[in-house]
């Protein structure tokens, strides 16, 4: 995947064309409401840009997980509305994403006009990457351009398929995110430093041995660091831990050591009996977890060592809560970091990139979201990314 490859529409004559973008409207609506509108609103400028240049465009989206067939509740119309307000334009809704209704609706838009297609996922052949289904969809554009890099580690037919057909472009928030991830992987300011929490080792394996080839220091914490101590031999109660990868900590440990990579663990812990809010909690150092307590967030020390460690880094990527931060109070260690963080980044002593759903519930939480250098909205994308892994709609994009 040669990255260099990628195009943007940036001096493309888009105007009178046909631009389908490919974007991420998958988000959250109850009510027949959205209630989180911070997807939409990093789409308005890539969208206004290209209206503004006299571009017809056409928006596709998968919503929720329908099945491959048309179902009310996972309907984009409420999602285009939304997005039709953010856009400060009508934005024409659609009722399907192929067929006369669409080719109807595309070509009775005039040059700056908006529509926004029928969810994806009403056909079966999207998901099954379905030739003809790419083709049928490459019919109402002339360009495409894809801005969804949080759908790009799925060989779809909107993400991958569609570029068969039709001159493809990288939008700009697409380049936002594979910049930022490039800035702090591939050519990072160093010293550099990782945190990665969340509860288990065993769905971050790949990720972190793939970090420990890229960061100075590996900050691991959450649940998965108490699999880490136990491999160590510690006692950690009750704590969520997996035993059947202790070996697989060990290993990682000592890839860590023999690539020069320092890996850093919480010295302290809040404890509890249980996980519920309002539950007594006492903070022990690591050693001393109670037989029959649970390790559910990092203790002070934890907090001011690994500021320590960040203020003599430059570059940071965080994925993963360092606590179970739903629950009050279990999320003060991972508001308390998060604040140091963007500290750190507000006086330019460090450039800090997060992503993954809780890590951004989480920084939301501490509100400080919008503070960092970069946070992905990405998920899936943004782990396997993590993990070295290609990803289709984007290798699909950097293709001669």
């Amino acid at each position: 995947m040669d990255l260099e490859k990628l195009k943007t529409t940036d001096g493309i004559d888009v105007h009178g064309k046909r631009v389908l973008v490919r974007a991420d409207l998958n988000v959250p609506v109850h009510g027949g409401a959205v209630t989180d509108v911070t997807r939409l609103e990093r789409l308005v400028p890539g969208l206004l840009d290209l209206a503004n240049r006299g571009a017809r465009v056409v928006v596709i989206s998968h919503f929720g997980r329908p099945k491959g067939s048309p179902s009310p509740e996972f309907s984009l119309k409420p999602v285009a509305a939304k997005l039709g307000e953010l856009l400060g334009k009508p934005v024409a809704f659609v009722e399907d994403c192929v067929g006369p209704k669409a080719q109807a609706a595309v070509n009775a838009l005039a040059p700056g006009q908006f529509a926004v297609l029928e969810n994806l996922r009403f056909h079966k052949g999207e998901e099954k990457n379905d030739p003809e289904f790419a083709k049928e969809l490459a019919s109402l554009g002339d360009i495409y351009v894809d801005d969804a890099f949080s759908s790009a580690h799925r060989a779809h037919a909107s993400t991958e398929g569609i570029t068969h057909h039709l001159p493809s472009y990288a939008g700009p928030l697409m380049m936002a995110e594979i910049e930022a991830l490039r800035s702090a992987l591939d050519h990072p300011d160093p010293p550099t430093a990782a945190i990665v929490g969340g509860a288990k080792v065993s769905t971050k394996i790949p990720v972190l041995m793939h970090l420990i080839e890229k960061v100075d220091k590996l900050i691991i914490a959450g649940g998965m660091a108490n699999t880490f101590y136990l491999a160590q031999g510690v006692d950690v109660g009750r704590s969520l831990a997996e035993p059947d990868f202790r070996d697989t900590a060990l290993d990682v440990m000592k890839a860590a050591k023999a690539r020069s990579c320092e890996v850093i663990l919480p010295p302290d812990a809040v404890v509890a009996a249980e996980l519920k809010e309002g539950v007594p909690t006492q903070v022990v150092s690591i050693l001393d977890v109670p037989s029959d307590a649970m390790i559910l967030d990092v203790g002070p020390k934890s907090v001011e060592h690994f500021t320590d460690v960040l203020t003599r880094c430059r570059t940071l990527l965080w994925n993963g809560p360092l606590g179970a931060f739903e629950v009050p109070p279990f999320g003060e260690g991972t508001f308390a970091l998060a604040k140091e963080v963007a500290r750190l980044t507000k006086a330019r002593k460090l450039v800090s990139i997060a992503g993954g759903g809780d890590t951004v519930a989480a920084l939301n939480e501490a509100g400080v979201a919008d503070q960092l250098t970069y946070v992905s909205t990405a998920g899936g994308a943004f782990l396997e990314w993590l993990e070295g892994r290609e990803l289709p709609g984007v290798a699909a994009l950097a293709r001669e």
